[in-house]
C-alpha cells in the first residue's frame, strides 16, 4: 500500500511563498510520476504541476505557471512543490498525487494515490 505524507502548508501574506513537501512511502518512488492538485472550498479538485519520474517532463497550470516550482529528490522519495509570489485564488488545500495509468496528469479522477493534504492560506 503506498502511503502520501504532505506537509509545509501555512498561511502566508499575498506574495509570499511557501514549500510544501509530499513524502511517498514507496520502494519504487523512483519509478514514478508525481502530481499536486488543489482544491478550493466548494470547488472540483484542480491540476497544480506534474514531474515525471526522471524529472526530465515537468508540467504546470497555467494559473500557476511562472510561479511555481515542481521538484524531486528520489534518494528521499520526496516531492515539493515551491510556491513564490501567492495570491488569494492559491488558497486551497494542496494533495500530492500518484498513479495516473496512461492517462492525461491533470485528470483528478484516475489517481489511485493520494495524500491527505496541507492547507494554504494567502491573506
Amino acid at each position: 500500500h503506498v502511503q502520501l505524507v504532505e506537509s509545509g502548508g501555512g498561511s502566508v501574506p499575498v506574495g509570499g511563498s511557501l514549500r510544501p513537501s509530499c513524502v511517498v512511502s514507496d520502494h519504487s518512488f523512483s519509478l514514478r510520476c508525481m502530481s499536486w492538485f488543489r482544491q478550493a472550498p466548494g470547488k472540483d479538485h484542480e491540476a497544480v504541476a506534474h514531474i515525471s519520474r526522471d524529472s526530465a517532463t515537468i508540467d504546470y497550470a497555467d494559473s500557476v505557471q511562472g510561479r511555481f516550482t515542481i521538484s524531486r529528490d528520489n534518494g528521499k522519495n520526496t516531492v515539493y512543490l515551491q510556491m513564490d509570489n501567492l495570491k488569494p485564488e492559491d488558497t486551497a488545500i494542496y494533495y500530492c498525487a500518484t498513479d495516473h495509468g496512461a492517462t492525461k496528469w491533470s485528470r483528478a479522477y484516475f489517481y489511485n494515490f493520494w495524500g491527505q493534504g496541507t492547507q494554504v492560506t494567502v491573506s
